[in-house]
């Protein structure tokens, strides 16, 4: 059985988020500056999320991503990792993470059969940086990112979220950064989510800036699509060691290839970042009969595009939930 939504888009990518809780207040995540977090006896058990893969697995998902909130954070995720792995059809597993505990856990998570390292990094000055995220140190994350590199994940995407007002300044140093370290930059454009637009409309910036500063370093080719690539478009520098990647989904959208299901910390599923249509499944989490179903449900209520920048929405409501409730 294969989950296939009303438009032809096949599904094998589950976005799980562990946790709505983070030890950073970014900006574009956490808008209002602090988390109004779920409490802990209604976020899924490792063993809830266990069995909604399980099943997810046999409906044909292969790829889990972890995300947050920062995944970190929770308890005993190098554990919970191991378990997914064993799930028959799951045949990779990425952590989207901040990086800032990312050198204290990178061993475990890479003896648990984690296979790639998704890292949060907007910017490379300190003083920016504490800026963005209210409270972090860039040094922390730098520390993790040597860990990813010395356990040998593959591959390494560092993911930059273009900011009009932080971070287009640093593009040239993201991008030559690639010619030196086997990591693949990733520009985002930055996304209205949970309510946002009038922060996201004086700080959102097209990402055909990046290949126009791109041109000016040198010659660069694109890479064939991959199994399981993500909707980056992914370039590299002639001799270089790393990639850089481009994600737009507002100048660019993506919708029409988009194989990836959410699951939220408080047990929803979500088949679209940016409405607010999603089935809960941590109450049925046990039967797999009626987890099937909500499945399926999911899939019907996924649109067939998100209108994301748009003045008037045409195919439902967006979501308030902001960025660290979903899991990106």
């Amino acid at each position: 059985m294969n989950l296939v939504d009303r438009f032809e888009r096949k599904h094998d990518y589950l976005r799980i988020s562990v946790t709505d809780r983070c030890n950073l207040l970014c900006h574009y995540c956490v808008p209002n500056g602090s988390h109004d977090c779920t409490s802990f006896h209604r976020l899924l058990t490792d063993d809830e999320i266990i069995n909604i893969v399980q099943v997810g697995a046999d409906l044909g998902i292969k790829k889990i991503c972890i995300t947050g909130g920062e995944p970190l954070v929770r308890k005993g995720l190098p554990q919970l990792i191991g378990k997914l792995k064993q799930i028959d059809g799951i045949e990779d597993i990425a952590l989207t993470t901040n990086g800032v505990f990312l050198a204290k856990y990178a061993h475990e998570l890479k003896k648990a059969g984690l296979n790639r390292m998704n890292i949060s990094l907007d910017t490379l000055n300190e003083e920016k940086y504490t800026r963005i995220t209210r409270n972090g140190k860039l040094q922390n994350v730098l520390e993790g990112i040597q860990a990813a590199i010395e356990y040998n994940f593959q591959p390494i995407k560092l993911n930059v979220v273009l900011l009009k007002d932080y971070n287009v300044d640093e593009i040239e140093t993201f991008l030559r950064w690639t010619m030196k370290e086997n990591v693949q930059i990733r520009f985002i454009e930055y996304m209205p989510i949970g309510d946002q637009q009038s922060e996201w409309s004086n700080q959102y910036q097209s990402l055909s800036i990046v290949e126009d500063v791109a041109r000016t370093i040198g010659d660069y080719v694109e890479h064939k699509r991959q199994q399981m690539a993500g909707p980056a478009r992914v370039y590299s520098f002639q001799n270089a060691k790393g990639s850089f990647g481009l994600i737009h989904p507002i100048s660019n959208e993506f919708c029409t290839s988009c194989n990836r299901l959410r699951l939220t910390a408080d047990g929803h599923l979500k088949s679209c970042l940016f409405w607010e249509s999603e089935v809960p499944v941590k109450q049925i989490a046990y039967d797999k009969d009626e987890l099937i179903e909500a499945y399926k449900r999911a899939l019907f209520l996924k649109p067939k595009n998100h209108e994301m920048g748009q003045s008037l929405y045409q195919q439902g409501t967006p979501t308030t939930r902001v960025m660290s409730a979903i899991g990106g």
